[in-house]
């Protein structure tokens, strides 16, 4: 029995530090990202209609990240670790990362990011206002390779008009600091 619990707390001893790393590199990808496509939305206020609004969950990845991969040399040289990430169907959010981003920090960027919403919750305040200009952000689950120093990430912004668009940002740590190294493979309906 003791055998049991000293296994279990090793596991979360050494677990713990690893989820926490990643967890912080999702917050600071969600921080990019938000910094990006919020930089021209409007600061929220009472009655004010919000055209971006943030999806919860983290959109698996699929096979359309193998496209990706065909087109540039660097996913190409890292394309088994890429493509293990594939097909993820573990259900996951990013309430860890989006609290780590806003927790004491980043309030002006906080004043224009509104809390995530579910499909159903974005489909609910995109029929109340009969607006054709709201969007949805889904963001994938990151991807990361090349020892944590890459992280190819799939943006998608959904229109209830079927106007939608999205890329992919391929991410490099400089330094210990994230930053975008090239948006690929941009499409618009």
């Amino acid at each position: 029995m003791k055998r049991l619990y000293l296994k279990i707390l090793l596991l979360f001893v050494f677990a713990s530090p690893i989820a926490l790393a990643q967890e912080t590199d999702n917050a600071a990808l969600l921080k990019i990202i938000f910094s990006k496509y919020y930089k021209n939305e409007k600061v929220i206020a009472k009655g004010r209609l919000q055209l971006l609004s943030f999806y919860c969950q983290k959109a698996p990845n699929n096979a359309e990240v193998l496209e990706v991969i065909a087109k540039n040399d660097l996913l190409k040289k890292n394309a088994d670790e890429i493509k293990k990430q594939i097909n993820n169907t573990k259900e996951e959010d990013w309430s860890a990362a989006y609290n780590i981003v806003f927790d004491n920090q980043n309030q002006y960027l906080k004043s224009k990011v509104n809390a995530c919403l579910s499909f159903e919750e974005y489909k609910v305040v995109s029929d109340r206002f009969g607006e054709n200009n709201q969007r949805l952000m889904i963001v994938h689950k990151p991807i990361y390779f090349a020892g944590n120093n890459f992280a190819l990430v799939k943006i998608a912004f959904y229109r209830n008009i079927e106007h939608n668009n999205g890329c992919f940002i391929l991410f490099e740590k400089v330094n210990g600091l994230w930053a975008i190294k090239e948006i690929l493979n941009e499409w618009a309906t």
